[in-house]
């Protein structure tokens, strides 16, 4: 076995910190380097590891029919630090993941701080790397730092892209008016009473829509009027200018919810996530937002039951930036102009809290492998891990690259099963989607035994 010197692992998000769980995990010392609290971001509140600064939830749980959930158990079956402080703190959620977000990163900062070869350095990194660390993975997020961020455009000649993300509000359960709100999961799943539901009638959505949309909102500067939103994280207000209807089929819609507190049906509804432990902070689901805090409070304060809401948070609006992978990565997450800086976490155009725990999980294993001389194989396509895998270092186009969710639209369908007159039908719905993850369960076995076969 060849020696293999410190890796370095920038960034101590969600991706940094499993890159540099699983390099430990292999015996292999990490200098895990986090520039917060020596310089802070527009998003972080406080410098602890693994901070989620936008929903606290990991979204569906559900690892037989959503491809979320099937990642969920992949990353599980890896040994992922970040699913295992997810299970440690979860809050209810219905069928998702959601976590008490302090102790989640209280539990990942623990993890890596009492790991003798994990070593944790507080200081930015003002541009590239240097170039004596011969294995680094840059996991810095969406939030890299403007230093680095226009090293690495540099290097690669290619203009970083850009969205704007919106983090939503977070409500004390104690300021809620219950005689109007209610606690109930749409279509009772789950413990059939893990939301917080606040019902609108027309006339009371059709006023909270004119307000929200003529709402002050953050203005842009001029050099941030033409970056994207993502898709899958839009403002509300946004989504509200879409059509007035746009929210009752996104957001707020009514359907699977019954108001005890009033025979009319909602014609709306806006439900609340437990947000900690205890279960005295909330948040507004699907409610990211660009309004100024001092409109946030007086649209907000419009929905039946937060007349009087009190907010520990209100919603904000920040940056993204990311790479086009497809074009600047190979297919071990290498940067082709710099093969020594491998990249991980939403930078690389991965979108959500578990897909960036993927990607760095996947970096860190990858890196190892290279220092020891040897070359790990790319989990199969056929998995949640590697569909991200190689929709991000290919399967995309990179002339219209943009951030992706992990969903079974990224996985080689799966082979259509005969009938009884010997012709193939097609699989639909349910089961088909219990083919994509029944085939992915044994093929992701097959792939751990053989990268964690002992060495012969």
């Amino acid at each position: 076995m060849s020696e293999l010197r410190n890796i370095h692992v920038v960034g101590g998000g969600l991706a940094g910190s499993e890159a540099a769980w699983q390099i430990a995990r292999r015996g292999i010392p990490v200098i895990l380097h986090e520039m917060r609290p020596v310089r802070g971001t527009d998003a972080h509140m406080t410098d602890g590891l693994a901070e989620l600064v936008c929903s606290n939830s990991f979204r569906s749980d559900d690892a037989e029919q959503n491809a979320v959930g099937l990642l969920h158990e992949e990353l599980r079956r890896c040994g992922s630090l970040i699913l295992s402080a997810g299970d440690a703190c979860k809050v209810p959620a219905g069928g998702a993941l959601a976590v008490d977000r302090e102790q989640f990163s209280n539990h990942v900062t623990s993890a890596l701080e009492k790991d003798p070869l994990i070593t944790i350095d507080r200081g930015e990194i003002t541009g590239l790397p240097p170039e004596d660390w011969q294995s680094v993975i840059i996991a810095t997020g969406p939030l890299t730092s403007p230093a680095l961020a226009t090293a690495i455009s540099d290097l690669t000649g290619e203009e970083s892209l850009a969205f704007f993300d919106a983090i939503a509000p977070i409500v004390y359960k104690d300021t809620i008016d219950f005689d109007k709100a209610w606690f109930q999961s749409r279509y009772d799943k789950g413990d059939g009473s893990d939301y917080i539901n606040c019902a609108l009638n027309k006339s009371e959505y059709d006023a909270f829509l004119e307000a929200l949309l003529s709402a002050d909102k953050v203005a842009f500067h001029e050099w941030e009027t033409s970056t994207p939103y993502f898709e899958g994280c839009l403002p509300v207000e946004v989504m509200a200018s879409r059509g007035r209807e746009t929210l009752r089929y996104g957001p707020m819609k009514p359907v699977g919810l019954t108001n005890p507190n009033n025979p009319e049906k909602p014609h709306a509804v806006v439900q609340l996530r437990q947000d900690n432990a205890l279960g005295t902070l909330y948040n507004i689901v699907g409610f990211q937002t660009k309004m100024r805090h001092g409109e946030q409070t007086s649209v907000l304060r419009m929905i039946p039951g937060l007349e009087n809401a009190e907010f520990a948070r209100l919603g904000g609006l920040h940056r993204n930036t990311f790479l086009n992978s497809p074009k600047v990565l190979d297919n071990q997450l290498r940067l082709t102009a710099c093969p020594r800086l491998r990249f991980a976490g939403q930078i690389t155009g991965v979108e959500g809290y578990v897909e960036s725990a993927a990607m760095g999980l996947i970096a860190g294993r990858f890196a190892v492998a290279e220092g020891l001389g040897e070359t790990m194989i790319a989990p199969p396509a056929t998995t949640a891990l590697g569909a991200l895998l190689s929709h991000i270092t290919g399967g995309a186009d990179a002339k219209t690259f943009q951030p992706m969710n992990v969903n079974f639209g990224l996985f080689p369908p799966p082979p259509a099963p005969p009938s009884t007159n010997g012709k193939h039908r097609k699989l639909r719905g349910k089961d088909r989607k219990l083919a994509y993850t029944a085939r992915a369960n044994a093929d992701l076995g097959l792939w751990l035994s053989d990268v964690d076969a002992p060495a012969a």
